[in-house]
């Protein structure tokens, strides 16, 4: 058996396919070191058993924004769910619902009880499980094929939260529309595109404090722990309270009031003690460093619920678990997406559109970028030099475009995983982990009725730990000093409190901006008096220059290209150490003969030269273009042309840039 699998191993590097993906013997001058096909088959399974949760976690939680079913809810008739004038201040926290207005809780409570409705749900929840799935097997592949990352890619946790308790609503009781919210989506997608070409992505990462980048993921973390706590996507664990908003619940439906408070029976609901249950499994297993802990525990608590006539069963007899029981019972389907697919509404004349789409696209920069940059850091990527990894840009582009065909499935923003790195730890380097662990993805669209029955308070947990494992670092925030901590303070707690991301953001960003632009006044003003005594302590401010030792604000490869088009001499001395004479060995022989009578040779570039070019730089070369070159004398215009213009070039370029 280890013969067979190495001459496999053997066989493919030196097929067409182990040259493209760099495999260990493919005679590729750039060939990653110890790996082999079989190791990238197993790492890409192992990155698909710690993500494949995302397929019923991300389906459960967008399936509650309602999708594009559609509820008679009236505000105005209390018999179609309207709430009573007098019924307005008893606003609360729904179940599972974030902190909605009166009117929308109202909503909540009668589209939850109206059968039609709840049945278009769940025919919604398919479609997104499917719609998961595919995203995750496309984008996957895709980053994989073009990027030769070791990366899995789906619909990301936190921004799916946002995207369906605070943008949409639970059952639409939100800001905007499900298919407004998708264009939001769509649009952000393409302006991830451009900002991806351009290379201005990491620079508007860049340009965010990074206190405030670690208390955004601290935040989020405490955002989804909020949600795997509620009973909508959760195990209930926390209820409404008239009150005090929130208190304990863990209280059968049957003991809920109209609040959505636990009227009595408080931590006695069975599923409730099932989902604790499951989270104590997750952990253990975590701790013994168990492949696939997340999946295993999801799938042990889903197990138990799928027999019926017990307190914690996911099919009750009745309408709704009757219809899920049918469904579950074919294990093996197909379900074509019926009720997402290209439902984006484009209404882009409201400000909470825009808002909307600003949070998505700040979200996104922070999440997908700074997952990437971890994970290339965690495979040994990363270029020390320039802070960059090989690959990013396709990596940034394929998540671009993804991101937007996403929406037109009808899920949220796409993202690389962090649970990437369980690939990685297997021995995963190049993009057959990714393809793989695509390929696995493809294969759970065949299962979608299994998906499709796993209970909220199967999924709650692995919210709750997910949030656990992000809130670790938030011993990297500085809390030394006042102007650092108190915005990361504010960002990483209006998240969860204010139930909206956005809210935390702009929190810390605006404490950011009063604080430490009132000291940057004052010392000023006092010409450097009064400072306060332990500033020393302050983050570094960040740079908004993207080379290696700052010497430009646009991005190294769209300055050499900004240069071929404006056909200036490209300046290669901060980049690869060379002089200006010797990037145009052309006007070396012209200083030293007038009437050179043989073209001289262009000088090749050194393989670390090669790597480190953007790929549109390799398809731009550097040579004199042929029309000059074809013969001595043109050899010569080109040189006396270019020598007269080259010191002006110099000077104006570095000022430019």
């Amino acid at each position: 058996m280890t013969g067979l699998v190495a001459r496999l191993n053997t066989a493919v590097a030196c097929s067409p396919v182990g040259r493209w993906f760099m495999l260990e013997g493919s005679s590729h001058p750039r060939a990653r070191a110890n790996t082999k096909f079989s190791t990238e088959l197993r790492a890409g399974f192992a990155t698909f058993v710690t993500m494949a949760y995302i397929i019923s976690v991300n389906s459960l939680i967008i399936s509650d924004t309602g999708g594009t079913c559609v509820c008679d809810y009236d505000p105005t008739d209390p018999a179609k769910g309207g709430v009573a004038p007098q019924q307005q201040s008893m606003i609360g926290i729904a179940a599972g619902g974030g902190a909605p207005s009166a009117s929308g809780m109202g909503r909540i409570a009668y589209c939850g009880s109206n059968h039609e409705y709840m049945t278009c749900v769940d025919v919604i929840k398919k479609d997104l499980i499917v719609a998961t799935a595919a995203m995750a097997a496309i984008a996957s592949t895709a980053i994989g094929l073009f990027s030769n990352l070791p990366l899995g890619m789906a619909p990301g946790m936190g921004i799916n939260a946002y995207f369906t308790y605070t943008v949409v609503g639970k059952y639409g009781s939100g800001r905007i529309s499900y298919q407004t919210a998708l264009a939001a989506v769509f649009i952000e997608g393409l302006v991830f595109l451009v900002l991806s070409i351009l290379g201005l992505r990491q620079w508007l990462a860049r340009c965010i404090p990074r206190n405030i980048k670690v208390a955004t993921g601290v935040g989020i973390g405490l955002y989804l722990c909020f949600i795997g706590m509620q009973s909508s996507a959760g195990i209930g664990l926390i209820r409404a309270d008239p009150a005090t908003l929130v208190s304990l619940g863990a209280c059968a439906p049957e003991f809920v009031d109209a609040s959505g408070a636990c009227s009595s029976h408080r931590m006695e609901s069975p599923t409730t003690w099932m989902g604790v249950l499951g989270l104590f499994l997750i952990s253990i297993l975590v701790m013994y460093k168990v492949k696939g802990a997340i999946l295993i525990g999801i799938l042990f608590v889903a197990v138990v619920s799928w027999f019926r006539g017990t307190p914690v069963t996911y099919f009750p007899y009745d309408a709704i678990g009757n219809a899920r029981f049918d469904y579950f019972k074919q294990v093996v389907s197909f379900h074509t997406i019926q009720k997402t697919l290209a439902v984006m509404d484009f209404q882009l004349n409201t400000g909470e559109f825009w808002l909307t789409l600003i949070t998505f696209l700040y979200v996104d920069i922070l999440d997908t970028t700074g997952t990437m940059f971890s994970m290339a850091q965690f495979a040994g990527f990363m270029d020390p030099k320039t802070g960059d990894f090989e690959g990013s840009t396709p990596a940034f582009i394929t998540d671009a475009l993804c991101v937007s065909l996403g929406a037109v499935f009808g899920t949220s923003d796409v993202t690389a995983f962090v649970e990437s790195g369980a690939g990685i730890t297997e021995g995963g380097r190049t993009g057959i982990t990714a393809i793989t662990t695509g390929v696995c993805f493809f294969i759970s669209l065949f299962f979608s009725p299994i998906f499709s029955a796993i209970p909220p308070w199967a999924t709650g947990p692995a919210l709750i730990f997910v949030g656990s494992l992000m809130t670790k670092s938030v011993t990297e925030i500085n809390f030394n000093y006042i102007g650092d901590a108190i915005p990361a303070f504010l960002t990483l707690t209006m998240m969860p409190l204010t139930y909206n991301i956005a809210y935390g953001l702009l929190g810390g960003l605006l404490a950011a901006v009063v604080i430490n632009g009132t000291v940057y006044i004052v010392e000023k003003l006092s010409r450097g008096r009064w400072v306060p005594p332990n500033k020393d302590e302050k983050d570094p401010v960040m740079s908004f220059r993207m080379g290696p030792q700052g010497e430009g604000v646009l991005p190294p490869w769209l300055v050499r290209l900004i240069r071929k088009i404006t056909r200036r001499d490209p300046m290669e001395t901060a980049e690869h150490g060379q002089t200006p004479q010797e990037s145009f060995p052309a006007e070396k022989v012209a200083d030293q003969n007038a009437t050179p009578t043989t073209p001289s040779p262009t000088l090749s570039p050194s393989p670390a030269m090669t790597d480190s070019l953007h790929p549109l730089d390799r398809i731009l070369p550097d040579t004199v273009p042929e029309n000059e070159a074809s013969n001595a004398s043109g050899i010569e215009h080109a040189t006396a042309r270019r020598k007269s213009h080259h010191r002006a070039s110099i000077s104006s370029d570095r000022r430019d840039l």
